[in-house]
């Protein structure tokens, strides 16, 4: 008889490697001169130091959450059971599900339409040509994801050593060429912390923590996460170490080559610092490094979020054929399906700059700071024996991340706070609707002490 459960699978090594390939994807290749032309400086590196920062101080909200909560899903889990299981819980969770039926694939297609970008270095592409190779990724993708968890977890491992010698090589190049403590000793020239400098590094913030998401990708996997209330801390700490020093020294590499004044101009400024380090033929293969580095963030993001709209529908708080397993490989196949699907028609609708910006606006309100204020309340209603990771000098970094967060939110501009907005508005249109056919919170009253069991 097959199996209706995930698995425990995964240990501390391959929960990491999933972690680091999902934020490691396109992202810092493509921001690193939007970055670099925002703060229009030699100071550009606060702006990765701003976007680890925060990755710090969220990870230790995810930390409790995930520790005390190891189930699929993740944020779903923790919005339902922080602002009642039977109550408010019922709204957010449904939020999570909605905003992430829309945001998930945006984050697939953004890497996916990042990947046909930088491809282009090597053949040229047309607008067609290029929205193929996007929509070719997602399918690809999808295929190598449809097995057991432990095959996955052993691909994540390969895809990670990929992600890995090709920082190392770029930043190798940089120590190789003399001058990598160059742009270091020149990092504060003309630097004045005025409002446009904070405003420059808020607008600049917002694509280095483009760079930075996936830390809580293990989150997501928690029900196949083994001893999960160790490794799932553990993974996201090590994860942001490790890619917050990789993205400083490869910025750092990078700018001691080609200079910053000319980096900010150039759509494939890694592939032109190896060349001029290496020559054209080093140039290419360096790029395909960057391709496969995109390739294993996609790999990793659809992973992750195809477990969310999974353990909604498990709990009947979502369409229930979400809920269907694989009979015989045992994982959520209706929901990467559709979540595949949908990513292959927004890699050849949109645009990355505008992705960027609206994946963030979408989830802040939402994911981010709904389950910091819901931490906020668990900590008030639970025992402490209910969180195996407790962070320090709580509750101060919760208070932190909601205003960094809030700062992020501002900085991606009007037009997409509004559509961010209007996503949640229409969420909360279809949730009232739903619950009143069902009967649900708050049509019905929910069981007196079930709100939010101590």
């Amino acid at each position: 008889m097959p199996e209706t459960t995930l698995e425990r699978r995964l240990g501390l090594g391959q929960a990491t490697a999933i972690n680091m390939i999902d934020m490691v994807g396109i992202g810092p290749f493509i921001t690193l001169p939007m970055v670099i032309g925002m703060m229009n400086g030699p100071y550009f590196l606060y702006a990765w130091l701003a976007g680890a920062a925060l990755s710090f101080v969220d990870a230790l909200v995810w930390s409790e959450l995930g520790a005390a909560f190891p189930r699929a899903g993740g944020s779903y889990n923790f919005l339902r059971v922080a602002y009642g299981e039977q109550g408010a819980g019922k709204l957010m969770s449904f939020l999570f599900v909605w905003q992430t039926m829309i945001q998930a694939p945006l984050v697939i297609a953004s890497a996916a339409i990042g990947f046909a970008s930088y491809f282009s270095y090597l053949v040229p592409l047309s607008a067609l040509t290029s929205k193929l190779v996007s929509g070719g990724v997602v399918i690809l993708i999808v295929v190598l994801l449809f097995r057991r968890i432990d095959a996955i977890g052993r691909i994540s491992v390969l895809l990670w050593s990929g992600v890995i010698v090709t920082l190392l090589w770029i930043i190798g190049g940089g120590i190789a060429h003399g001058n990598f403590l160059q742009p270091i000793r020149h990092m504060n020239d003309g630097l004045t912390v005025n409002y446009a400098f904070i405003t420059a590094i808020g607008f600049a913030s917002v694509k280095s923590v483009y760079s930075y998401l996936g830390y809580y990708n293990v989150c997501h996997l928690g029900s196949e996460i083994i001893n999960p209330t160790r490794n799932i801390p553990r993974s996201m700490f090590i994860s942001i170490t490790g890619i917050a020093v990789l993205y400083l020294m490869m910025n750092i590499s990078v700018v001691s080559v080609v200079p910053w004044q000319e980096a900010k101009d150039s759509a494939f400024v890694v592939s032109v610092f190896v060349q001029r380090l290496f020559g054209s033929t080093a140039a290419n293969v360096a790029t395909c490094f960057i391709l496969w580095v995109a390739f294993a963030s996609v790999f990793s993001a659809t992973l992750g979020y195809s477990r969310i709209p999974y353990a909604a529908a498990e709990d009947g708080a979502f369409f229930k054929i979400f809920a269907r397993l694989h009979p015989t490989k045992h994982f959520p196949y209706v929901s990467l399906l559709f979540l595949g699907g949908l990513a292959f028609v927004f890699s050849m609708l949109f645009k990355l700059s505008d992705v960027i910006s609206a994946i963030l606006a979408m989830r802040i309100l939402i994911q981010f700071i709904g389950q910091a204020i819901g931490l906020l309340l668990l900590r008030r209603k639970r025992p402490k024996a209910d969180f195996p990771f407790r962070m320090p000098l709580f509750p101060w970094p919760v208070y932190i991340a909601i205003l960094m967060w809030v700062g992020i939110l501002v900085s991606t501009g009007t037009a997409m706070v509004i559509s961010g907005l209007a996503v949640i508005a229409a969420g909360i249109l279809v949730y009232f609707l739903k619950a009143k056919l069902n009967r649900e919170w708050p049509f019905q009253a929910a069981p007196a002490g079930d709100s939010m069991p101590e």
